[in-house]
């Protein structure tokens, strides 16, 4: 591995840099969870578990954030990797931190197709003799502290960075308030979820820009952006840019969450159909008359398959899928718009724009 001292010679070049940064971000990622594990030993062996677990969970996955801030900030002329380089640990470990909590809330047990944090220590928990009920108490208190723990410590690698104060302050700002907002959108989700009250489609999307763009986009090109000392007019193109991909992300997620492919996504095409997800996809099929025949089956935790694919029906029917797939097309060319327009570095210009294409078309 390239040391520090030779980074910023080596961050200078676009292609070797990205290189050594994606090297170096891989690396330091374990081993800071490495620490923890390494910690953990003279802890309860099932602490040491939970830390491996975590290990694990930190091996593979798309990397969207850190490299979109690895991206960002390179384009954006920074040097110093070794500021960049935590800052992205941080974003990713965030991420890990959110969708461990995102499936205890879910009362999923699987993420990519495998069991989870919780649905691992509570299959443990019941082979070894645990009532089923206590099983699952176990597993959702290990999955929350795992979280927690993701948390400290992405906020610690922020803090302490080797970077001028005010440029740090700023970069614990952008995780903060990344943090705050997203709370409030995972807090929004599962209020809407209750189905206590009409959810209109501006609802709908205020969530998604809350739970999703706060995070996924807005937080890894602001850090950039900060530590990079971009002007305050250049971030603020940024935000409004990351609002819109944030939004185009989570509406392709939430197809693909109905109508995807299990194999392909790693991901339940009943599960958000039996958690009564209010999605934009939903909340457009209420519109249907014909919803009020399905409304039943839409939140039942024992869904069939027979009964989801009912409801994928009546949602077909209605022209919602059709409905959010427009919206994301024209947010697309949106975000084409704000880019053509912004005053930025033509590599971080292509950037998103591929960013963005990936968003709206993947499946």
């Amino acid at each position: 591995m390239v040391s520090h001292d030779d980074a910023e010679a080596v961050i200078t070049d676009s292609a070797a840099g990205r290189d050594y940064l994606d090297l170096a971000f891989e690396h330091r990622l374990h081993e800071v969870i490495g620490q923890g594990r390494v910690r953990s030993d003279a802890f309860a062996a099932a602490y040491g578990q939970l830390w491996e677990s975590l290990e694990r969970m930190a091996t593979g996955g798309k990397r969207i954030r850190p490299r979109l801030l690895i991206g960002a900030y390179e384009a954006l002329g920074g040097t110093d990797a070794r500021a960049v380089v935590d800052a992205a640990c941080a974003m990713e470990l965030l991420h890990i931190a959110l969708v461990i909590h995102d499936d205890v809330i879910d009362k999923d047990l699987m993420r990519r197709g495998e069991l989870n944090i919780s649905g691992t220590f509570a299959l443990e928990a019941t082979l070894r003799g645990a009532h089923r009920r206590d099983a699952s108490a176990w597993g959702e208190a290990s999955s929350l502290l795992a979280g927690d723990l993701m948390l400290t410590l992405a906020h610690s690698l922020l803090a302490r960075m080797d970077v001028p104060e005010a440029r740090r302050r700023a970069a614990l700002d952008v995780f903060d308030d990344a943090v705050f907002e997203s709370a409030a959108g995972e807090h929004h989700d599962v209020w809407l979820s209750l189905h206590l009250e009409p959810a209109t489609l501006q609802d709908v999307l205020a969530m998604v820009d809350q739970k999703t763009a706060a995070y996924s986009f807005r937080a890894p090109l602001l850090l950039a952006a900060v530590l990079a000392g971009a002007s305050a007019t250049m971030i603020e193109e940024l935000t409004a840019i990351a609002r819109e991909i944030g939004v185009i992300y989570q509406l392709r997620d939430d197809l693909l969450g109905v109508f995807g492919q299990e194999s392909e996504t790693g991901k339940s095409t009943l599960s958000d159909l039996r958690e009564g997800k209010e999605t934009l996809l939903i909340a457009y099929a209420r519109s249907d008359p014909a919803w009020a025949e399905v409304d039943p089956l839409f939140g039942d935790s024992d869904l069939s398959v027979e009964d989801a694919a009912r409801l994928r029906t009546v949602i077909e029917a209605s022209g919602a899928h059709v409905f959010v797939e427009s919206l994301i097309a024209d947010r697309c060319e949106h975000v084409y718009a704000l880019v053509r327009r912004a005053e930025l570095p033509e590599a971080l210009r292509q950037q998103l724009i591929d960013v963005t294409m990936t968003c709206g078309s993947r499946r």
